[in-house]
């Protein structure tokens, strides 16, 4: 945060992001503010800041801001009192012409954040303890956050990065049944949003689901979305390179393509047996082929790495 909107929230004596505390003599009320905010009950999704060194009215107290403060103050984050370890910065910082200690707590990823055992919130002016139903709010809220991978919204793209004519002309008709889409009167972005092309709420960033099926370049923001094919002239993968593809694009495109490279390079031999039967035989199955390449590609972990899946 910068000055300005560090001053801001100082003179907002309203604001439920904010407290202020004159001194450090009351260490627990500083940890039960930093709780509180961790927490974020009214979901702001911004970060909170107590101020150590302001007085009620946002005045500097004039408090000497030494190294031992700071050091004392970031310790309260890692002493075992707050859990989960909440994000945050302690920096010294001099505003309307005073030094003041500057805590900026992040929200938390995993509420609720308790300290020493009791979940702390702050809603208006009031700090204190949650209620059985605002600690479900909280619990609510971590679970929102826990999706899977696929699920998560990737703030580098937007819907322009989505096929839409793909989406309605054929994932849509093959996702549902006619009659439901007969009755649909949803929205496009409603229909992206329902099944979770994109995220529910502005500015709809696509998901990595959604990029991966209706993506016009999904290797653009999912490294490793994409197919390499290889055919060797031999058994190792240092010979030479008879032919090679690297589909890029949609999976149904991607798969698409792939089924075609398969069958192209499937080598099948003739055998005319004495009684003058045409015995066909492949190198290798199509079917089989194109179990694993299905496999490979729908279990592809996009997450934790990108090393591909190889099939040899």
């Amino acid at each position: 945060m910068d000055d300005r909107e560090l001053e801001q929230l100082l003179q907002d004596l309203e604001s439920d992001r904010v407290e202020r505390k004159a001194s450090i003599a009351e260490k627990d009320r500083i940890r039960q503010a930093i709780c509180a905010l961790a927490n974020d009950l009214p979901n702001h999704q911004k970060a909170g800041v107590v101020f150590v060194g302001a007085d009620d009215d946002g005045t500097c107290a004039q408090l000497s801001v030494t190294d031992q403060l700071l050091l004392t103050l970031a310790d309260m984050r890692s002493d075992g009192n707050i859990l989960p370890f909440p994000a945050m910065t302690v920096q010294k910082r001099t505003l309307l012409g005073g030094d003041l200690v500057v805590i900026i707590v992040q929200p938390s990823d995993a509420p609720p954040v308790r300290f020493k055992g009791q979940v702390w919130i702050r809603t208006g002016p009031r700090r204190g303890i949650a209620t059985a139903e605002e600690e479900r709010r909280l619990t609510e809220k971590r679970r929102s956050r826990d999706l899977p991978h696929d699920l998560h919204p990737l703030a580098s793209a937007s819907v322009d990065d989505l096929d839409l004519e793909l989406f309605s002309r054929v994932y849509l008709p093959a996702a549902l049944p006619p009659d439901v889409l007969e009755d649909n009167d949803r929205s496009l972005q409603q229909q992206l949003m329902s099944l979770r092309f994109t995220a529910n709420q502005a500015p709809y960033h696509p998901t990595v689901v959604g990029l991966l099926i209706a993506g016009k370049s999904p290797a653009d923001f999912i490294p490793g979305a994409y197919v390499q094919f290889l055919r060797i002239d031999g058994r190792e993968l240092a010979d030479p390179v008879k032919d090679q593809h690297e589909l890029h694009g949609p999976i149904l495109d991607v798969l698409r393509r792939l089924d075609d490279l398969l069958e192209v390079n499937i080598s099948t031999a003739v055998d005319i047996t004495s009684g003058s039967t045409e015995i066909r035989s492949a190198d290798y199955p199509l079917a089989a082929l194109q179990q694993l390449v299905r496999n490979a590609i729908m279990h592809r972990d996009y997450q934790t790495t990108t090393a591909p899946v190889r099939i040899t």
